[in-house]
C-alpha cells in the first residue's frame, strides 16, 4: 500500500511498501482516517536519529492517530466493525516485569509506531492491538482523537507530578508538549498555570485558554513572573517541556521549598544539573517518558468538553501532500502548533 516513507535523513517518499496486515485474534484493522505530525516524526527526517534510536533502513512515519475499525479479531468483544476509533502507537510486551508493575511505557520491549525499526501508520490501513484501540465517543472527532496521543504526554505529566487542588504550575516552553501539559495541569486541578517562551505567537495560542498566564522571556525571566505570581514562594510543579539544556539553569530556583519539577522535554546537549539547588528546598524530580495508563482518561477528558484541543490544529494536509506537511512543520512556523493529515476523507 501507499505510505509516507522516510527513505534516509532528509529523503521522503510517498510509495508503495509492503506492511504487516494480518490481523491476529486479538487485533483489529484500522482504516486510517487522520494523523498528526509529531515531533518526533521531524526529527527523524532532519536528523536521522533520537538519541540510541538511529533510522538504518527506509520507515514509514507517523504515531497520533484516529480512523475506523474494518475488521476484528475472534477474540475482540470491546469493538466492532465501524467504531470511530484512536490508538495508543506504543505496544509492550504485556508479560515483562514492566507491565507487571503497569510501567508498561519504560518496557525496553516496547513497540512503539514511528521509532525505528518499527513502521509507523501514514498509510491507508494499520493492524493493532484492540487492548490499546480506543473507541472514539460521537462529540470527538477524528481530528481531535489524533490529538490524545499528544495529550496523553500532557496527562502523564501531570500525573506524575501529583498536582494537589489549587497548586500553581509554572511550563518551560510553550511548544505543543509544553501547551499540552499546560492544559493537563488545569485539568488535574491546578488554580493556574504560567507557561514561558520566546514566542510571543505560540504565547498568545497558549494564553486564550482561560487559567494560563504567558511569560515572554524577551520581556521578563520566569523566576521574576513566578515570583510575582507567587508572591516569592515559588511554584508548587514547575514542568520542564521546551528540551533546552538552558532551561536548566535555575530550574530549581523557579520551586518552591518542597516542590515538584517535572521533566518532559529531551535536551540534545548535556545538561549542568543543580544538585545543590534541588537539596536545599527538597526538590522532588519526576521525569516523563511517552504515557502509560492514561490515554482513555485523556480521551474521556477531551470527550466531556473540558479540554478543548480544536484550537491547537493549525494546518491539515490531503494525504497526497504529506511531504508538503512535513516540509512545513520543518519550518517551524511560529503560529502552528499541530499540523495533521487526512489520510482518508470523511464520508
Amino acid at each position: 500500500m501507499q505510505a509516507l516513507v522516510l527513505e534516509e535523513k532528509g529523503v521522503l517518499a510517498l510509495r508503495d511498501i509492503d506492511l504487516p496486515q494480518t490481523v491476529g485474534p486479538d487485533d483489529v484493522k484500522i482504516a486510517i482516517h487522520t494523523v498528526g505530525v509529531c515531533g518526533s516524526d521531524v526529527h527523524y527526517y532532519t536528523h536521522g536519529a533520537i538519541g540510541p534510536y538511529v533510522l538504518r533502513a527506509p520507515m514509514v512515519l507517523g504515531h497520533e492517530a484516529a480512523g475506523t475499525i474494518v475488521e476484528v479479531g475472534e477474540n475482540v468483544r470491546s469493538l466492532a466493525v465501524g467504531d470511530r476509533v484512536c490508538m495508543e502507537p506504543g505496544i509492550p510486551d504485556l508479560s515483562s516485569r514492566a507491565s507487571k508493575l503497569g510501567l508498561y511505557n519504560v518496557d525496553p520491549a516496547v513497540r512503539f509506531w514511528a521509532t525505528p525499526p518499527v513502521h509507523g501508520i501514514l498509510a491507508p490501513y494499520a493492524v493493532h492491538p484492540a487492548a490499546f484501540t480506543y473507541r472514539l465517543p460521537d462529540s470527538v472527532s477524528f481530528a481531535e482523537g489524533a490529538m490524545v496521543e499528544p495529550f496523553a504526554i500532557g496527562m502523564q505529566a501531570a500525573t506524575r507530578a501529583r498536582i494537589v487542588p489549587g497548586d500553581v504550575a509554572a511550563v518551560i516552553g510553550a511548544g505543543p508538549i509544553g501547551i499540552m501539559v499546560a492544559l493537563a495541569a488545569l485539568a488535574g486541578g491546578c488554580s493556574r498555570v504560567l507557561i514561558s517562551d520566546f514566542s510571543a505567537e505560540k504565547l498568545a495560542i497558549a494564553a486564550a485558554y482561560p487559567g494560563i498566564e504567558a511569560v515572554n522571556l524577551k520581556e521578563t525571566t520566569f523566576a521574576a513572573a513566578i515570583d510575582t505570581a507567587t508572591r516569592g514562594w515559588g511554584a508548587d510543579v514547575v514542568f520542564e517541556a521546551s528540551g533546552s539544556a538552558k532551561a536548566f539553569e535555575g530550574l530549581f530556583n523557579l520551586v518552591r521549598p518542597g516542590g515538584a519539577a517535572v521533566l518532559v522535554g529531551l535536551p540534545v546537549d548535556a545538561v549542568r544539573f543543580d544538585v545543590a539547588g534541588a537539596i536545599s528546598r527538597e526538590v522532588r524530580i519526576e521525569t516523563v517518558f511517552r504515557y502509560a495508563n492514561v490515554f482513555d482518561r485523556a480521551l474521556e477528558l477531551i470527550a466531556s468538553g473540558k479540554v478543548d484541543l480544536k484550537p491547537l490544529i493549525t494546518g491539515t494536509y490531503a494525504f497526497k501532500d504529506s511531504i508538503a506537511a512535513f516540509d512545513r512543520a520543518v519550518e517551524a512556523r511560529p503560529t502552528d502548533v499541530k499540523l495533521q493529515i487526512l489520510v482518508a476523507e470523511e464520508g
